[in-house]
């Protein structure tokens, strides 16, 4: 039974999830993870999926399994099909792509592979796109991120990047932002938290939510049972949303983790 599943017409069911990128020795692998990845999105269907980690063999071989019902845009972080993706998946009957683009969380957000504000073990990327939904001729943008693990300095600032992006790109286009990420920060007290949604600009949609389904458990799950503890994972929504329904899918398909995050899922509707 989904927690949210296919969203109605008028409604959009958002996801993030980490699909962990590194490779793990079995029963970790990807191999043996893959399918408890997919029967998660097959049970619940987001509208829109952000995905955070994926390498390219993820992101082909989940391309693979949900095709022809959503299409997908991304590019690795070293550019190309290098490293980790911050892709965006969407149900290509339900939205029509507009526009995407890719931003480094860096001083040079358009140089591929740009790594400053101390981020010296990865670079870090944004991807945003851009869609009409054709249920309701209205549309909207969603921004995908992985912040840095390492520096809260670069954290930071690359909330501050995402709060420039928000207003002068994707406002100024008179479009609703969502934003999907892993941030590693616990919400709510983390600094990039709080420069995000201080001002209103953006609104958690954990808190906002008019039903919660489910527990309040931290999202990195570390491959063990849901526990107590920060939500680094979120979704965050601008004033034009307003909030249903949100969860932390802590669901093990075939007693397996999907992956060593917990996806976080948030159904909304534009106000």
């Amino acid at each position: 039974m989904p927690l949210i599943g296919p969203a109605e017409p008028g409604a959009v069911h958002v996801m993030s999830f980490n699909l962990r990128g590194p490779e793990d020795p079995a029963p970790r692998g990807w191999a043996d993870r893959r399918a408890a990845v997919e029967a998660v999105l097959e049970e619940e269907r987001p509208t829109v999926l952000g995905t955070q980690e994926g390498r390219w063999h993820h992101i082909r071989d989940l391309a693979a399994a949900l095709r022809p019902a959503y299409d997908w845009v991304g590019l690795g972080r070293s550019g190309g099909s290098n490293s980790e993706f911050t892709a965006v998946f969407y149900d290509f009957a339900r939205l029509e792509l507009l526009a995407y683009d890719h931003l480094w969380l860096s001083t040079v957000p358009k140089l591929i592979g740009s790594r400053t504000w101390g981020n010296i073990q990865h670079p870090r990327m944004l991807t945003w796109a851009a869609f009409r939904d054709r249920a309701t001729d209205r549309e909207f943008a969603v921004v995908n991120t992985h912040f840095d693990h390492f520096s809260p300095l670069a954290r930071t600032r690359s909330a501050h990047l995402v709060r420039r992006l928000t207003r002068r790109k994707l406002h100024a286009k008179r479009r609703p932002v969502v934003l999907t990420g892993d941030f590693n920060a616990a919400a709510p007290e983390a600094r990039p938290y709080r420069v995000l949604t201080e001002d209103g600009l953006f609104r958690d949609t954990w808190t906002t939510a008019a039903e919660r389904l489910g527990p309040d458990v931290r999202t990195w799950n570390g491959w063990t049972a849901p526990e107590p503890g920060g939500r680094i994972d979120w979704i965050l929504a601008d004033r034009h949303w307003t909030t249903d329904a949100a969860a932390i899918n802590t669901a093990t398909p075939g007693g397996r983790h999907p992956s060593d995050h917990w996806p976080v899922q948030a159904l909304l509707r534009l106000a």
